[in-house]
């Protein structure tokens, strides 16, 4: 285990963990971790950090972040329905903040880049005094922040973050993602895609030249070629691109009968429309209708995309249809205070949110250590996701996936994707040292005093 540095004192385990099922939460002794540590509040009210893009392509995913992020504060501090705190499998929280302080927060704008993120996330913890940062739609930004909540000792919950590193090569103990990574979405695709488009494809990637965008694609390639796919070419893209043509236009005579986009947000939503208006979707290679594959999906890159969404396969962590009695109590909380369904970047923020407030709660301390302990190994149901693990060895969340399809009959702005397959855990989880994930050290957790 990575927290060798800090004693297991002073545990209560109100049930063990029996076979695969969940058991009711551990709860910690607050005495056991006792004083000195980072921002420690002293007074009535306890800060939390959102940041979030607000500007730069990923700018509408940092916005429905930070409106899921406020709802999460209404509900952790007792107003509205209360939302998945009545539908979480952990009963610690009580709408009466956490541990006993109203939630307050601040935010900022990470500007989908890593120098400008770290330094918002360093004047929250240091000006305001925040004891836990959240949030960001880029796994550049999230593996940056990562890095400096580790140096300055509090607790980082990721938000949007798909790259295989951010609980890989560049894993802290500090950290932790309810997010799921490339990897998976890979796993997850794959064999749908054989099923669908055959063995005996060609795939031409053009890839968003960053952490999120290497990892995809070579999650991508390598579940692919192993079901016999061949790779034509894989092309970089800068990150700040918005026209992509000069991209897609040598796709055209590549030989290549699928494009694979390892884009996201308004990156995706260019880079499809392009390809799309290069003819591409009513082209045929090889004796195959050409085909179009986003690994990964959101709604609202969806609503950009439009009418170009039509069919095209993709994964995503969450979406606002499925019926699991926490998935509707928070699309009817969100859809309530703000008249339309989540994203799955509000999804994922409003857990984490609630994951750190609940592990809190059962720590007995805002410690990072504590709470660090009380997250590591934690099984638990009602969020959204099905039976989910956060697991100790590297931090990340095991649940379920979606595979997800552009709708051809949308029934409104908001309906335009559709879950074509639920796949189930077992088949996208991978051991701690799988050579796409290794190389890194979780470490030891940092309480930063």
């Amino acid at each position: 285990m990575s927290n060798s540095n800090f004693t297991r004192r002073g545990l209560l385990k109100t049930s063990a963990m029996a076979g695969g099922a969940l058991a009711m939460p551990t709860i910690f002794s607050g005495a056991a971790w006792g004083a000195g540590y980072m921002n420690e509040p002293t007074g009535s009210t306890v800060t939390l950090g959102f940041n979030v893009p607000q500007s730069g392509p990923y700018a509408d995913e940092g916005a429905d972040e930070l409106r899921a992020y406020e709802l999460a504060v209404e509900h952790l501090n007792g107003g509205g329905d209360g939302g998945m705190m009545n539908t979480f499998s952990s009963k610690a929280l009580k709408g009466n903040g956490i541990l006993g302080k109203k939630v307050e927060f601040v935010t900022g704008d990470t500007q989908t880049k890593s120098d400008a993120a770290r330094a918002s996330a360093k004047s929250m913890i240091e000006k305001d005094g925040a004891v836990m940062i959240t949030g960001g739609s880029s796994s550049g930004v999230a593996i940056a922040v990562q890095g400096l909540c580790q140096e300055a000792g509090v607790i980082f919950m990721a938000g949007l973050t798909h790259s295989n590193d951010t609980t890989g090569k560049d894993k802290k103990a500090n950290g932790f993602r309810h997010f799921f990574n490339g990897y998976m979405s890979a796993a997850a695709l794959a064999p749908v895609l054989e099923a669908r488009y055959g063995t005996d494809r060609t795939a031409y990637h053009l890839t968003a030249d960053y952490t999120w965008g290497w990892t995809q694609q070579e999650s991508i390639q390598a579940a692919t070629e192993a079901m016999g796919w061949q790779t034509a070419n894989n092309v970089l893209t800068p990150l700040a691109t918005t026209d992509f043509s000069a991209y897609v236009a040598p796709v055209l005579n590549s030989g290549a009968d699928v494009l694979v986009l390892n884009h996201y947000g308004g990156n995706m939503v260019n880079s499809l429309t392009s390809a799309v208006q290069f003819g591409l979707r009513e082209k045929q290679v090889n004796g195959k209708d050409f085909e179009i594959v986003v690994p990964l999906y959101s709604r609202l890159m969806a609503r950009g995309a439009g009418e170009n969404v039509k069919g095209i396969f993709g994964s995503t962590n969450w979406h606002w249809s499925l019926t699991d009695e926490g998935s509707k109590a928070f699309v009817k909380s969100f859809g309530e205070k703000y008249g339309f369904p989540p994203s799955q970047a509000a999804h994922t923020v409003y857990c984490q949110t609630m994951l750190y407030a609940d592990a809190a709660e059962r720590a007995g301390t805002f410690n990072p250590c504590g709470i660090a302990q009380a997250l590591e190994g934690f099984k638990f149901d009602g969020l959204g996701n099905g039976e989910t693990e956060y697991r100790a060895e590297d931090h990340q969340c095991f649940k379920d996936v979606l595979v997800v399809k552009g709708k051809d009959n949308p029934t409104s702005e908001f309906d335009l994707l559709e879950i074509v397959e639920i796949t189930p855990r077992a088949q996208v989880e991978y051991a701690v040292d799988h050579a796409m994930f290794a190389g890194g050290d979780l470490g030891s957790c940092n309480p930063g005093a």
